[in-house]
């Protein structure tokens, strides 16, 4: 696709005005409630799907369909990044009139970050087209990881800090409390930081990692700059009000990383095929409409069985708790009386009671 200088920076001044809507509507830290949250996550979803019409409807069908295989392919590692966030939360116990503030300075240091990865990842890729094997493998080499991960049994999951965030605190320190909007405050005569300022790093340091996966992946769809940025922005825009949408519905997602596990291997076969492809070797290439269709197959199937075996872990749970109180009993007087009815153990000669 052909853009010219006008159309970057009437795009970026768009999501510029986008973002400034986004924090004015957030700027006083309130409790987001599920209505609120539903419908800005609507507007979110819904101007994603008027951009990519809009391709179309110019006659850019190829970048269209690109456009919406990176956005739903980016939205769907954005939901398994929620996970993180909200163990990033729960770590430094972020009141809940703060998350928001939070999420939407951690988008912004996202979107930044990644239009440094896809400016890098572009000039690479034009002058270096063996790069594709480097980003295949590394997808398929993810695909393995989040498989390990999700077979392992862990049940009590919590966010370790880096040592880089460990240092940083250590140099500037930190308020023993939260300061509203505060990020600094002058303690004893020394400028610290606040604990919301160290989240926005752990949020700001996590999306680095995060972008490790999502940029490769992308651009296995399309190596179009334009598209890949704007489908991460899409993607991202809407990243705060679903994490408040959908919070205690991603504890019900299981398998939600079998299924991104699939679409990461999925997309580092293509991405392999294709560079053979660009060296010469007659192999097939993966089209951009069969690349959608799995893609969204996978996240279907993937959120059918994931709730089908929520359902069936809770029902097994509930079962084993009636159990339970159905051996235990009914309470009676000598289960509240201190165990009155039990005799107690005569003193014997050996000083024992």
């Amino acid at each position: 696709m052909d853009v010219s200088l006008n159309i970057w920076v009437w795009t970026v001044v768009g999501l510029c005005a986008l973002i400034a809507v986004d924090f004015f509507i957030g700027r006083k830290p309130h409790d987001v409630s599920i209505k609120e949250a539903g419908i800005w996550t609507v507007v979110w979803i819904a101007l994603a799907i008027a951009f990519g019409i809009g391709l179309l409807a110019v006659g850019e069908s190829q970048a269209s369909g690109e456009f919406f295989a990176g956005f739903i392919t980016e939205k769907s590692l954005s939901v398994d990044n929620l996970f993180v966030f909200i163990l990033i939360m729960a770590k430094f116990s972020v009141p809940t009139h703060l998350q928001q503030r939070v999420l939407l300075f951690g988008v912004l240091i996202a979107l930044v970050l990644r239009a440094i990865f896809i400016a890098a990842g572009a000039a690479i890729i034009s002058s270096f087209s063996w790069v594709f094997y480097i980003f295949g493998a590394f997808l398929i080499y993810t695909a393995w990881k989040l498989i390990k991960e999700a077979r392992a049994d862990e049940d009590e999951e919590e966010w370790e800090e880096n040592k880089l965030l460990k240092s940083i605190e250590t140099k500037f320190g930190v308020a023993d409390r939260y300061h509203g909007t505060k990020l600094f405050i002058v303690e004893n005569g020394k400028k610290i930081m606040t604990p919301l300022f160290v989240v926005m790093l752990a949020i700001g340091m996590t999306d680095v990692l995060f972008a490790m996966d999502s940029i490769p992946a992308i651009f296995g769809l399309t190596q179009d700059p334009y598209i890949v940025f704007t489908a991460n922005a899409f993607a991202l825009m809407g990243l705060r009000q679903l994490y408040f949408l959908i919070g205690g519905l991603l504890k019900k997602l299981v398998h939600l990383s079998y299924g991104l596990s699939v679409i990461l291997g999925f997309i580092g076969v293509k991405l392999v095929l294709h560079a053979l492809h660009e060296n010469g070797v007659h192999v097939p290439e993966i089209s951009i409409p069969f690349s959608l269709s799995v893609i969204c197959g996978v996240l279907v199937i993937t959120t059918i069985t994931s709730l089908m075996a929520s359902k069936k872990t809770a029902e097994r749970e509930k079962a084993e708790e009636a159990e339970k109180a159905a051996v235990a009993g009914p309470a009676g007087p000598s289960d509240t009386d201190g165990g009155a009815s039990t005799p107690s153990k005569p003193s014997g000669g050996d000083g024992t009671v």
